[in-house]
């Protein structure tokens, strides 16, 4: 089987072709009874935006909606092309429909819906957060259940406890602005330039974590929830009463002080989600799972608690299709479905 799964959840125009695996196939050392092999991933194609939204220091979510008209027929014409084969060999679709950008989701699932309508094909919905997740499986397939699951990109900071595949259970998520939003917003500040998380890598790689002293920010209940607004006001008031700015001998150092306080108080939260929930592994995912800091500090704490860790390659830590097409295969598997559900509608929360 062939799926063909479109991501259109924000900025990025994804497409990719994957081709479920045969059972036959598993290695009975790697891969449980109760997981299918991972699919394999024929073509994987994403169109950033960064440069439509650079000037704005943030996405724009008309432009972003406009972006994807002008581009999805070509990526997905070029996911085709780089894995060989045409629409009839499609025997599935699959698309993200939430949450994210409204407009932007529903350019995907239009193009999606009509593609399945026209030639007949079921048509799977995927929710983005359940994608990000199964991307670890994608490169890992045999990762042991249950699996803690910490979530890290620009819009959703969230944990999750997979009891088995395809199960979520939510932990915490945070209460104000996400960890790669509050990256963002303080380089937007110091006018660095868009996006800010790897601009903020870059910049500090070579500073001093401990330069500038930053409180790692908690709730006052008992709760897995994540708070990021604290720290980004404390940082901005750092910045003021310091008058730092771009060429400032001072600001690797502030730079990567502040990207070790968010990784830490990341982590911390998966130390204390994982003495209750007690996981067999844990995983990370997200676009702000690229970070060098946040995955040395994750495989660390792996190690320390004696836990298998996953972390996707960078390039299926962004929001791409490949990831998408993947849960589409098991829901699929686990639920066939006759043809195109053309009731299929966006939403833009979890």
């Amino acid at each position: 089987m062939r799926v063909l799964a479109i991501e259109t959840s924000c900025d990025e125009t994804s497409a990719a072709v994957l081709r479920a695996a045969d059972p036959g196939t598993r290695d009975s050392s790697t891969c449980p009874p109760s997981l299918t092999p991972a699919p394999e991933i024929l073509s994987n194609v994403v169109m950033s935006q960064d440069e439509v939204h650079a000037p704005y220091g943030g996405v724009v979510p008309e432009l972003a909606s406009r972006q994807h008209i002008k581009t999805i027929t070509a990526i997905v014409g070029e996911a085709l092309e780089r894995a060989g084969v045409g629409l009839e060999a499609i025997d599935l679709y699959a698309v993200t429909r939430g949450p994210g950008l409204i407009g932007s989701l529903l350019v995907g699932l239009s193009f999606a819906k009509g593609l399945a309508y026209y030639h007949k094909k079921p048509l799977v919905g995927v929710d983005h957060l359940e994608a990000h997740l199964e991307a670890c499986f994608l490169e890992s397939p045999g990762i042991a259940f249950p699996v803690l699951g910490l979530l890290v990109s620009g819009g959703h900071t969230a944990l999750y406890l997979m009891p088995k595949p395809l199960e979520y259970e939510l932990l915490g998520r945070t209460r104000d602005d996400a960890a790669g939003e509050a990256l963002d917003k303080i380089a937007k500040f110091l006018g660095l330039g868009y996006p800010g998380g790897p601009v903020i890598e870059r910049l500090g790689r070579d500073g001093d974590a401990g330069a500038f002293a930053f409180a790692v920010p908690r709730t006052k209940d008992r709760s897995l929830d994540f708070s990021f607004s604290g720290l980004k006001t404390a940082a901005l008031k750092h910045i003021r009463e310091s008058g730092l700015s771009h060429g400032d001998p001072c600001l690797p150092g502030f730079l990567a002080s502040f990207e070790e306080v968010v990784a830490k108080a990341l982590v911390e939260r998966v130390r204390e989600a994982a003495d209750r929930a007690r996981p067999r592994s844990l995983i990370l995912c997200g676009g702000v799972a690229r970070n060098e800091r946040l995955r040395a500090r994750f495989r660390a704490f792996a190690r320390e608690a004696g836990l298998e860790a996953c972390v996707p390659s960078p390039k299926l830590c962004t929001d791409n299709a490949a990831m998408v097409g993947a849960v589409a295969l098991k829901r699929f598997a686990a639920r066939p479905v006759p043809g195109p559900d053309l009731d299929l509608d966006a939403y833009a929360r979890s």
